[in-house]
């Protein structure tokens, strides 16, 4: 999206550990069908598909969709694009056609989405089309319900999504890749991804009988560099799989200078833009003209804001209904095209949100679980609001037909309290993990150098306490580090105990405890992967324990990595649920025995809790919100599934959208990984309705 007003934004051992903790965490995740990937033995880009390889794209009773006279042609109707972004990753495929009615009714005529690359080859070579991931499925369903689709494929989205829509595993691939650019190392990859993605879109282009009338080159491209090569090179490889006839496009900012770099002439691409909200569109869209050819520029705003995104930390971001509508009708009334970004904003589920910076990397601003983005069609497909209302008033001027009948809102549900039980602490699994298991090194390594792109990595070293000073300085953590030291003494079983925490935002020196220890002090440095920065010139945001780690002055070598192995969105589960059954009658057993909960000895060690609610009758089996208060932060699963980040203490967001299609009718288990401190109840709510006002921005919004 655009940034024309960002805010600155093996062994026994082995497989009982991670029994244990998948069996606490009881979340298997979706599990993809996959594919292998060519091998990447070529040196050279391969050659365009051979004719004969190539989908032929015959014209199927006159269908086509064209430019001419600047302006969008149907059928040789003119025809303009009232359309919204809606990211089919962001939502159950469940809520799909759901959500598709809503902007229906809301008049949209056109479906744009973006295509996140990581979301469908999570690992090198492992492809994922199934579940949330089943882009085939949405694009046909958009087909069935009489919506043209604008695809963004990338390879570089933005979106708010994590590296911006990249696999984080291109960060491991030595010498580092140059991402966005000419680089040959780079482009081979993406030659190999969009390989795969582009034939299986290409038989639902709109002219041999699907519904895809434009595909975007890249993703504002002129706010980040200028390098042609690279951008023509896309042209040609989306042409060598969809053919001629397709419109390509690409989308930057309404000015001179991202227009520059971003378009890409002499390919015949439709040269869109974006601008803000509140900005004069038709001078914007005068400057569109210079950057096409003659004819070939209908007025398109192919991001049109309807909300903002918000960071942790911020108060939630919020626009005006009638101010919005009125700019989109100044647009509509001289015959423009728009594109509302969002038409529905929808979740970032698992750990797949996004984060920008401001004016340095360690400027870092993560964002929500929740994606609402305060667009017309809320995070729960809610409707009844005045945005949905003062749009769909504009959109109904300009439509040629009469708009579809409104769904009304979907009922949601509050299940009440949820009692937890501690099951574990996170220290307690460690001692089943088999050497063998732990990547060492003299020097703290990435997440990504050790195949952990996601959650959590810990670090674990040694030091004699009379050999180093006190101070501890980790000079570039990303994100965030919870830092514990541990050494057996007679009033201390060994257990870790909380020194601090060092965040990649507010980095300072912690002081260290005096311990008399009768041997070396254990160090132990938990880090939180938050989310990748998507957007500007700190993308390449590696994440985990980045230098050197200091104690007393001196460099502290000899380091451990014990990857906290949970499981993403769209990640095949790694234990087998025979193993797991197994062992959950004895991890319910030492539970009761050994970690009775007091309250009024809270302690900073991460752990887990588990809790379970009934649902009694099919039909109260309803989305839902879960309620943190009192929590400190963590990630929250239920039924096996992801929900994504709680924080209620930093705010905004005080309750996760949990979708009826996850719950089920009967009993539900709800397990947290809690990082700090609990609810001194140990209590979560299920709640019918979200809540933005929690930690230092409560009872506030930031109205733009």
């Amino acid at each position: 999206m655009a940034r024309m007003r960002r805010r600155s934004t093996a062994t026994a051992n082995t497989t009982l550990f991670l029994t244990v903790l998948i069996s606490l965490l009881a979340f298997l995740g979706f599990v993809p069908v996959f594919a292998p990937l060519p091998s990447l033995a070529f040196r050279n880009p391969p050659p365009p598909p051979p004719p004969h390889h190539r989908h032929r794209h015959n014209n199927v009773n006159g269908r086509k969709f064209e430019i001419e006279d600047d302006m969008f042609r149907k059928d040789g109707e003119p025809f303009r694009i009232i359309g919204g972004d809606l990211h089919y990753f962001r939502i159950l495929p469940q809520h799909w056609e759901d959500r598709l009615l809503r902007a229906k009714a809301l008049g949209l005529n056109t479906i744009q989405t973006y295509v996140p690359w990581n979301l469908h080859e999570p690992k090198p070579g492992k492809l994922v089309f199934s579940g949330i991931a089943d882009l085939v499925s949405f694009l046909k369903l958009c087909q069935k319900l009489d919506l043209l689709v604008m695809l963004r494929p990338g390879p570089y989205i933005c979106a708010e999504w994590d590296l911006g829509g990249f696999p984080a595993w291109l960060l491991a691939k030595k010498p580092a890749l140059k991402l966005r650019s000419s680089d040959r190392a780079y482009l081979q990859l993406v030659e190999r991804w969009w390989g795969v993605l582009l034939p299986k879109i290409a038989p639902l282009l709109y002219d041999i009988g699907g519904p895809i009338v434009m595909v975007q080159i890249e993703n504002e491209f002129g706010s980040y560099g200028d390098d042609k090569e690279y951008l023509h090179h896309l042209v040609t490889l989306a042409r060598a799989h969809l053919g001629k006839d397709i419109i390509l496009y690409t989308t930057d900012g309404g000015t001179r200078e991202t227009l520059m770099k971003g378009t890409i002439s002499g390919d015949a691409v439709l040269a869109a833009v974006d601008f803000s909200t509140g900005d004069d569109s038709w001078p914007i869209f005068k400057l569109q003209k210079q950057f096409n050819a003659p004819g070939k520029s209908p007025p398109l705003s192919s991001e049109f804001y309807t909300g903002w995104l918000t960071h942790w930390g911020e108060k939630i971001a919020k626009t005006d209904a009638d101010f919005t509508a009125s700019y989109l009708e100044k647009i509509l009334s001289q015959n423009g095209s728009a594109v509302l970004y969002m038409a529905h904003g929808g979740t970032n589920f698992g750990f797949y949100n996004g984060a920008n910076t401001g004016n340095s990397e360690s400027d870092y601003q993560p964002d929500l679980t929740s994606y609402d983005y305060d667009a017309p069609i809320k995070e729960s497909g809610d409707v009844d609001n005045p945005k949905f209302k003062a749009i769909r008033r504009v959109v109904k001027k300009f439509s040629p037909a009469s708009l579809p009948s409104v769904l009304p809102d979907n009922e949601k549900a509050g299940f009440g309290p949820i009692q937890l039980q501690k099951t574990a602490l996170l220290f307690d699994l460690l001692d089943m993990l088999d050497p063998a298991d732990v990547v060492e090194s003299e020097n703290p390594l990435s997440m990504e150098s050790v195949g952990q792109m996601f959650g959590f990595l810990l670090y674990v070293s040694e030091f004699g306490g009379k050999d180093y000073g006190s101070s501890l300085l980790i000079s570039k953590v990303h994100d965030r580090a919870q830092v514990f030291i541990s050494c057996p003494t007679e009033d201390n079983s060994g257990r870790p105990t909380y020194v601090g925490t060092i965040e990649r935002w507010s980095n300072q020196a912690l002081s260290l405890p005096n311990f008399r220890c009768g041997s070396n002090i254990s160090l132990f440095v938990l880090v939180e992967n938050m989310g990748r920065v998507n957007y500007g010139p700190y993308m390449f945001d590696e994440k985990g324990i980045l230098s050197s780690v200091y104690l007393g002055g001196k460099v502290l070598r000899g380091w451990k990595m014990i990857p906290v192995p949970f499981h993403n969105l769209n990640e095949v589960p790694k234990i087998s649920p025979i193993l797991e059954v197994a062992y959950s009658g004895l991890i319910k057993a030492s539970a009761r025995k050994k970690l009775e909960h007091n309250a009024g000895n809270i302690t900073k060690e991460p752990a887990f809790y588990v809790g379970r609610f009934s649902i009694d009758k099919v039909n109260q089996v309803k989305d839902t919100y879960l309620s943190f208060s009192g929590w400190g932060k963590g990630i929250a699963f239920v039924n096996e599934f992801n929900l994504g980040r709680f924080w209620p203490s930093f705010g905004p967001q005080c309750n996760l959208y949990v979708p009826a299609p996850i719950l089920r009718h009967g009993e539900n288990l709800v397990v947290i990984f809690e990082l700090e401190s609990p609810n001194s109840e140990l209590v979560i709510h299920s709640v019918n309705q979200p809540d933005f006002t929690c930690g230092s921005s409560k009872s506030n919004v930031l109205q733009l």
